[in-house]
């Protein structure tokens, strides 16, 4: 899998993202150890190929041309992963504090390792000899534009709840969620198709880490679990998934009408009896 793609993950996960957030439901503990695996076996590769980066600087080696294109295209994927890690980060956060759990701590301790990649790229983009200055200069765009798109996708995660500070610039996070708030999500298709379009030939070279670029994007698209997916296999839209949830708390409150009618300590049956045609009354005509 492309770095491109994990970008264009990003966009779903904040589309989706508030059915995450706002489900009561645990979230799948081999998925999150998907994406932290996967995650983390990554970081480890990134930080090996940067040390050689780094010897290559001081001249204490050559490198082939195979070599510079893998390293080129592995910082690629570097100066971009903060989307799908900021993004995921505050998704997984917000389902915490809804449910009081500590999924996010997973997302929030690979962002750190994610930041700390980007940071010394950078680092050798400014410093080392071993990038030429075009391909920096390239790199250097890219970096901003994901920042950018980073703070548009947390912003749309923040209409609701503010999870600003997982933007690269939280500022320009929380000005993007008072722009959905006011626009709603009639813009959604058209800045879908802007990041798609921004990022598609924004990249230069395949991703080195397709492997692991997969298994981070299965982790996460196997948390949104099947309820969320209709019947040909695309993501169902909030406000089914809003309506169906309705549809399930009333038939449970139903049912345990019903089985308070066969509770011993029910102390008046007819008392029961019109409670219970009284809800059926209401929540399923």
């Amino acid at each position: 899998m492309h770095a491109r793609d994990l970008v264009e993950l990003a966009a779903t996960a904040s589309l989706h993202g508030p059915l995450v957030i706002a489900s009561s439901a645990l979230l799948p503990q081999p998925c999150l150890e998907q994406y932290w695996s996967g995650s983390k076996c990554r970081l480890d590769r990134w930080g090996r190929a940067l040390k050689r980066l780094s010897d290559l600087s001081r001249g204490e080696d050559e490198e082939s041309e195979a070599e510079r294109r893998s390293s080129l295209g592995m910082l690629e994927e570097i100066v971009t992963g903060d989307v799908l890690a900021r993004v995921w980060a505050a998704v997984l956060t917000g389902h915490d504090r809804r449910n009081c759990g500590d999924s996010g701590a997973i997302a929030r301790t690979i962002l750190v390792g994610q930041q700390e990649a980007r940071n010394r790229a950078m680092s050798l983009l400014v410093n080392s000899r071993s990038v030429a200055r075009p391909a920096a200069q390239h790199l250097n765009r890219l970096r901003r534009r994901a920042e950018c798109w980073s703070d548009l996708l947390v912003g749309h995660l923040s209409v609701a709840e503010d999870l600003s500070e997982f933007g690269a610039e939280p500022a320009r996070a929380r000005e993007f969620a008072n722009d959905f708030r006011e626009a709603g999500r009639r813009a959604w298709s058209l800045l879908f198709a802007s990041l798609k379009s921004s990022f598609s030939s924004s990249f230069d070279l395949p991703s080195p880490n397709a492997d692991l670029n997969a298994e981070i994007a299965a982790g996460v698209i196997a948390c949104f679990g099947p309820e969320v997916f209709d019947s040909t296999g695309l993501l169902r839209s909030q406000w089914m998934s809003r309506l169906q949830r309705t549809s399930h708390d009333t038939a449970c409150m139903i049912e345990s009408l019903f089985a308070e009618e066969r509770d011993p300590q029910v102390t008046s049956l007819a008392q029961a009896t019109a409670d219970r045609d009284f809800f059926k009354r209401r929540f399923t005509r």
